[in-house]
């Protein structure tokens, strides 16, 4: 046989598989690669499409996961949501057909981005079952909710509907339910669903979840706050970090038809005058129509990009935690730990790679019942989703790493690895596209644009700690000194005055020289459902002193009853004071009232203040940055820290150089 005729042979082999196909042999692609896995797996992506669908309707997510046992290795998952519902001519496409969806060329942070997740699910159980999948949804409109099971099929990657039928669903005027049963196996500890639902509260504080274990043992995470993140607004890509095959593929595509108006329309940031600027330095004539452009000339537009000044990306497109509630997730989720220090969390400027903007957030807690002597705990997120698996494969570890923590109080041989302490780091990436490993989105890629963001959110955050720890010890010698002036100093002069039988003196020259900080005291009292609130705020310096306070307190089921002095403001939860000048060696006193809350939602004053020297107070932080004071960041070398940055409570100068010396 020649070797014409063995082509001919092979090409009659050579056919094309449907993508269900694919996916339906290489169900490991998809995270689907041992039993304890694959029921994670499922429930996540149920979660996320509930969660998406919650919030794009303007929902505030009640979410309840229920996993059933049925046999030995078999198990029911049912999650349920109140969202908007799923109208019936859509239900069997978007739980039974791969790639199908609405997020994929949105440039948009979601959890769903490949129209994979839930039918790939539905896949897997009637592979390892044999059963279909159940969906019942309802939307506001209808009295009734139309209910369906479904499968696969596989060889054409179209849903299959078993049976459609109408049913009355009590108490829900709107919402959908999805419930698959698979092969698998439940586990408690660190990668279970308990874990992964816990991961999923503590970045949406603003959902609230319910799980019910095979035992039948229900645990309620419920949501920390009210306020539901801002919705995200579809914007076109970015220019900086095109790659060539993207920007020839759009190209390809635009309905423009000039390359000036293509640069303008297709792409987010470029006016008039930057595309103008671009196509000069790639020499590429603005009337040239973008179907007939050259490798070349693509080349030469990817370099004048590069070259040219453009506008950072919109940041409407992205839902970033913000610091505040990555705080408060933190407090409502890790409770149980104990923390004594809530690190504040430091939330970057947009960046872009590849066209696509994306924030990394980072926050931090330390002490408490953490274990002191073990590898602190890295708390992985993308797009507000946890990332359970392959932390070693990720960018988030990679950063971790690379952070010399010796410097910032926490051990680590050699000074690269995980640090050990007892300390426990979340890191959160929002993008409109986020780079994972693998299908499976188990694990960020290392990218170097975001890696680096990541190392200056991290050393930050450090500079924070190191701030904290040092203080913990200046604050303990300072109470020894407010000890002295407060007990000993007058009993001294009391009895000398005494002794030579002279007037008592004047302490206040002493006292400043002794304390020269403003000391605040707090305390709270509980008693006939109320809490009493003290702050005692004394000034041991040599001048008078003026600033701003503020307390947080719940914002939920909370009744203020008596605030003296009066604040200046109350708004979502935080009560503002202007503190008038308060003079050398004086004392002011604040007194507040809470009604309503349980003894234990309130048992420690979270106090922060602003307009004055964060090194001349002691007993309250600095104001956090996404208050309203500008909370600098390092942006790179050439960049400078803001006029107040003692006042917000970062070292800058410590922290280029950190990043200096580690480069």
């Amino acid at each position: 046989m020649g070797l014409p005729s063995i082509a001919e042979k092979m090409a009659k082999q050579q056919k094309e598989i449907a993508v269900s196909e694919f996916f339906e042999r290489n169900k490991q692609v998809l995270g689907f690669d041992s039993m304890i896995k694959s029921l994670i797996v499922a429930v996540k992506e149920a979660i996320d499409n509930s969660l998406d669908a919650c919030e794009e309707a303007g929902i505030l997510p009640e979410i309840t996961v229920r996993i059933d046992q049925i046999d030995k290795t078999e198990y029911k998952i049912t999650v349920e949501d109140n969202g908007p519902g799923i109208v019936e001519r859509n239900i069997a496409n978007v739980f039974a057909r791969l790639l199908y969806g609405s997020r994929f060329h949105a440039v948009r942070q979601s959890r769903g981005q490949k129209g994979i997740g839930i039918s790939a699910v539905v896949m897997y159980g009637q592979l390892t079952t044999g059963k279909p999948a159940t969906v019942r949804s309802k939307i506001l409109d209808r009295d009734v909710a139309v209910e369906m099971d479904l499968i696969l099929d596989t060889k054409s990657n179209s849903p299959k509907v078993m049976r459609t039928d109408y049913v009355i669903w009590e108490g829900k005027p709107h919402g959908s339910r999805v419930a698959v049963a698979i092969k698998a196996r439940y586990i408690s500890g660190k990668q279970s669903v308990f874990e992964y639902l816990k991961g999923t509260a503590l970045v949406n504080p603003h959902a609230q979840i319910t799980f019910i274990d095979p035992s039948g043992k229900q645990f309620v995470f419920k949501r920390a706050t009210d306020v539901p993140p801002a919705p995200v607004i579809e914007i076109k890509p970015h220019p900086e970090g095109l790659e060539i095959g993207a920007l020839m593929g759009m190209a390809k595509i635009t309905k423009s038809n000039r390359m000036s108006i293509f640069l303008k329309n297709d792409f987010s940031r470029i006016s008039d005058r930057v595309a103008k600027d671009i196509l000069e330095k790639a020499s590429v004539p603005p009337e040239k129509k973008p179907q007939t452009m050259a490798i070349e000339d693509a080349k030469r537009i990817i370099e004048a990009i590069a070259q040219v000044k453009i506008m950072a990306p919109q940041t409407d497109c992205l839902s970033p935690i913000g610091e505040v509630l990555i705080k408060k997730g933190l407090k409502n989720v890790l409770e149980d730990l104990k923390p004594s220090f809530y690190v504040q969390p430091v939330t970057r400027k947009p960046k872009v790679h590849s066209g696509h903007p994306f924030v990394v957030e980072v926050g931090m807690v330390y002490g408490g019942q953490i274990p002191p002597d073990s590898q602190v705990e890295i708390l992985r997120f993308a797009n507000r989703v946890p990332l359970l698996y392959q932390q070693g494969a990720c960018a988030v570890t990679a950063a971790v790493e690379n952070v010399d923590w010796r410097k910032y109080g926490l051990e680590q041989r050699g000074g690269k690895g995980i640090p050990f302490g007892p300390a426990v780091i979340i890191v959160h990436l929002a993008s409109t596209k986020i780079p994972f490993t693998s299908e499976a989105k188990e694990a960020i890629a290392n990218v170097p644009e975001i890696r680096d963001e990541m190392e200056l959110a991290l050393r930050v955050v450090g500079n924070s700690l190191r701030s904290h720890l040092a203080k913990g010890v200046r604050r303990s010698k300072i109470k020894e000194k407010f000890d002295i002036v407060q007990i000993v100093l007058p009993k001294i002069a009391e009895k000398a005055s005494g002794i030579v039988d002279k007037p008592l003196p004047d302490l206040g020259p002493t006292i400043t020289k002794i304390m020269d900080v403003v000391w605040i005291d707090d305390k709270v009292e509980f008693d006939k459902k109320r809490h009493s609130i003290t702050i005692d705020i004394y000034n041991y310096t040599p001048t008078g002193k003026a600033f701003t306070l503020y307390a947080v307190v719940p914002a939920e089921n909370l009744v203020l009853g008596g605030i003296n002095p009066r604040p200046t403001e109350v708004k979502d939860g935080r009560i503002k004071w202007e503190l008038k000048r308060i003079p050398s060696t004086e004392k002011a006193t604040i007194k507040i009232e809470l009604q309503g809350l349980d003894k234990d939602a309130y048992d420690e004053n979270e106090l922060y203040a602003s307009g004055i020297d964060s090194e001349r107070i002691v007993g309250a932080e600095p104001l956090p940055g996404d208050w309203g004071i500008a909370a600098a960041v390092i942006e790179g070398e050439e960049e400078k820290a803001p006029a107040d940055e003692e006042e917000n409570g970062v070292d800058y100068d410590d922290a280029k150089e950190d990043i200096s010396n580690d480069e």
